[in-house]
């Protein structure tokens, strides 16, 4: 692959990283894992999910399908015609507060049920896991993208007005993954999960220097698998740009293990860094956007990569391989949205240590990241 020596060049990066000497005394620090009770990946599993949803919890009367109104349109058969008891399904058309809200409403009022299950994208699957951790039901997760890395997680993230949420919730106690589906989503959906999971060498090193700088608990653990499945996904970014099925699997365990990284965590540190604020960021001030999350993420990554002395190049290159967005017009928002995001992303969460905590982020200076970076 032509970009094989400024791979080469990131992983060198990245064990540079992981060999820097951790203070024992981070692991005095007490946390608890939660981890999902059971994964299944693989073709025709939908066919069987009366039978897994039994296997974790007994005597199933009826469930709630917490689902977004494309894969309503397009996929819903694919689940409903195989379940064997009563079920209701509830439309997520954005991943806000007050559309939780709204939700949660409905199914108290409609009768809480044995399961719920978040059928479809990020909405979809955040929203499901809310309403399951706000109301002790317990939640499914069944993915119909590898767009993002919540998918077995125990965070979901929600916009409020003024302020984009990391909420900690439960993590599934299912995960079905239907790989049929998975294979022939949208490449663009595709591109967006590329985007996230490589987010993770960005995130780990921020966590990393918060260890360092702040004393911050940092787990050897939960960070090498987080990086470890980065560097698989970079491995196989041939083949996802290609579409091939094995390699599209492979983006989506490794979706899923950042995830349970995040649970041995105890916090979505693995997972989350200076690209995710800026993200955020992207959510709270940028109005207009249209770009998925992964999408803001990714483009994050290229220059908190950067920032970190990283090879940024090569992380622009295994996005743009997959047709996913490393500038402002293919995020379709302006230079200036780029920069005031830039600025403000510190301001979304005060109390997370990252690359972002070692500049001053004038106006000069994140138009000139993102001027180095080709970002504008």
């Amino acid at each position: 692959m032509k970009g094989i020596l400024k791979y080469l060049k990131l992983l060198k990066n990245i064990k540079r990283i992981m060999r820097k000497k951790i203070v024992l005394d981070s692991y005095k620090n007490l946390h608890v894992m939660d981890l999902p009770k059971r994964v299944v990946v693989g073709k025709n599993v939908l066919l069987n999910i009366t039978k897994y949803l039994d296997s974790i919890v007994g005597n199933l009367n009826y469930v709630s399908i917490v689902t977004g109104p494309n894969i309503y349109r397009s996929l819903i058969n694919r689940l409903v015609d195989h379940l064997e008891i009563n079920y209701k399904v509830y439309i997520a058309k954005e991943s806000t507060w007050s559309e939780l809200t709204k939700i949660e409403e409905k199914i108290v009022l409609d009768g809480l049920p044995d399961i719920i299950i978040g059928f479809g994208g990020g909405k979809s699957i955040d929203i499901a896991k809310l309403i399951s951790y706000r109301n002790g039901i317990p939640f499914v997760s069944i993915p119909t993208s590898p767009s993002h890395d919540g998918i077995a997680s125990l965070f979901a993230s929600i916009r409020g007005d003024k302020k984009a949420f990391s909420l900690r919730a439960n993590p599934p106690l299912l995960v079905l993954v239907e790989l049929d589906i998975i294979a022939n989503a949208p490449p663009r959906l595709i591109a967006s999960g590329v985007g996230d999971a490589l987010a993770k060498f960005t995130a780990v090193a921020d966590w990393r220097l918060s260890h360092e700088e702040t004393g911050e608990y940092f787990g050897e653990y939960s960070s090498n698998l987080a990086l470890m499945s980065a560097k698989l996904v970079l491995d196989k970014i041939e083949g996802i740009s290609q579409g091939d099925e094995y390699s599209i699997r492979t983006l989506m365990e490794a979706l899923i293990s950042t995830g349970v990284a995040a649970g041995i965590a105890g916090s979505s540190r693995p997972c989350s860094g200076s690209e995710h604020l800026f993200s955020h960021a992207m959510d709270i001030y940028v109005r207009s956007r249209s770009a998925y999350h992964g999408e803001q993420v990714g483009v994050g990554t290229i220059m908190m990569s950067f920032l970190h002395g990283f090879d940024w190049e090569g992380i622009k290159q295994a996005i743009e391989s997959v047709g996913g967005p490393t500038n402002y017009k293919e995020l379709r928002i302006s230079r200036e949205d780029v920069i005031l995001a830039l600025k403000m992303a510190k301001k979304v969460r005060p109390e997370r240590y990252t690359i972002l905590n070692k500049y001053r982020m004038s106006h000069n200076f994140a138009e000139k990241i993102a001027r180095k970076t080709g970002v504008i």
